[in-house]
């Protein structure tokens, strides 16, 4: 009777156990070699991609210095080798993305993204001599948390089966909405807003470039699936809606890489890349939402709050400080402790105002403060009995 009873609580432990922490009978599990490879594939991207910005503002200061610039509405880095190699760089690397989703979930790959950013400022601060100051450092590691906590907790997608079936989600009211007012935007900043303030505000061209490209996810994902169940042999190019998703595919790319060029050519790299990453990303999560009406906890929605602010603070640190010229070296003399019985001799800095002293230990405190005050310069002060005032 005793054994009796061990065997049948000993079998409703085990049926507990696969019920709870093992997948489903018919559950195809993930395989890890799959996912390496997805991994290699992302990581891959995010180097020819981030490479591809700093080929192509190569390319595109070699047209420029032969004929009218990108940022001034000319076309001549069509004509330049370089301007190709780097988008064919760039091509392949969202190849080796588009491929990586194959292999892994989109939770790995997306974040990864970010990558391309940091590669960008290197090979910026290398090649092209544009140097990212310690405030932009800074803001590229507050851009890249706040898109990653953005995508780690953004909705998965729904299932697909057709492209009938994504057509039915881009009818929904609230993503027509979406795409109104993204059109209207887009025609906002292109004819209005662009020509007056395109080549002083770097938000104007990427804001073009992330709109557009929010646009163009959604479709890439219908024609995604429409490709995908052709070569099964479910020919999906029958119907009108894969048409119409190509046609809006090449707009909007076109619409990408023409803003992208003019922004490139008259920003820093560093400071595109990043903005571009952040901006981009978080409309086509918008969009994602929008289209596909995943349910959220409010733990996910107030992690996405938090994602964003921290990149709006970080977007606002890049462009804010992109002209001043800070490294560490800068900032650790702010610390250096200076005693009050070092009475060696001060420096005295002219202004349009009143003559502000500064202590010859903290000489360097006041160069940094020039940094940020280009219109400040300094006087030698011999003289033991200048008035004393510190900064």
């Amino acid at each position: 009777m005793i054994r009796s009873f061990l065997r049948e609580n000993i079998d409703d432990l085990v049926q507990h156990i696969d019920t709870k922490f093992l997948p489903p009978p018919h559950t195809q599990l993930p395989d890890n070699g799959d996912q390496s490879i997805g991994l290699i594939l992302a990581i891959s991207s995010s180097v020819f991609i981030g490479a591809s910005f700093i080929i192509k503002k190569r390319g595109l200061r070699i047209a420029g210095s032969s004929g009218t610039r990108a940022g001034a509405g000319g076309f001549s880095y069509l004509r330049e080798p370089m301007w190709w190699a780097g988008l064919i760089c760039m091509v392949v690397g969202e190849a080796a993305n588009f491929t990586a989703y194959a292999f892994a979930p989109a939770i790995l790959i997306t974040p990864l993204g970010a990558l391309s950013i940091i590669i960008s400022a290197i090979l910026a601060h290398i090649i092209l001599n544009e140097k990212l100051n310690v405030f932009g450092m800074l803001g590229c590691a507050l851009c890249i948390t706040g898109s990653i906590a953005i995508v780690l907790h953004a909705p998965p997608e729904r299932h697909l089966g057709s492209v009938v079936e994504v057509w039915q989600l881009a009818m929904q009211p609230a993503f027509i909405g979406y795409t109104v007012f993204a059109v209207t935007v887009i025609v906002f900043l292109v004819f209005y807003v662009a020509p007056t303030h395109g080549q002083t505000n770097i938000f104007v061209y990427l804001g073009i470039c992330s709109l557009a490209g929010s646009l163009s996810v959604m479709s890439c994902k219908a024609l995604g699936i429409a490709l995908k169940l052709t070569f099964k042999g479910d020919n999906q190019l029958v119907y009108a809606e894969t048409h119409f998703c190509i046609l809006v595919v090449v707009c909007c790319v076109l619409t990408q890489m023409n803003y992208l060029n003019k922004a490139l050519d008259l920003f820093n790299t560093a400071i595109v890349s990043p903005v571009y990453y952040v901006m981009f990303t978080v409309l086509t999560i918008v969009a994602s939402v929008i289209m596909f009406q995943d349910i959220q906890s409010s733990v996910q929605i107030a992690t996405e709050a938090c994602g964003f602010v921290t990149i709006v603070s970080g977007t606002f640190l890049l462009h804010s400080t992109r002209e001043l010229a800070t490294s560490f070296a800068d900032l650790a003399t702010l610390t250096k402790d200076v005693g009050p019985s070092r009475e060696v001799g001060y420096q005295e800095v002219i202004t349009e105002s009143t003559p502000i002293m500064v202590h010859s230990t903290d000489v360097p405190t006041g160069m940094l403060l020039m940094k940020l005050r280009p219109d400040i310069s300094f006087k030698a002060c011999s003289s033991l009995s200048c008035h004393k005032s510190y900064f």
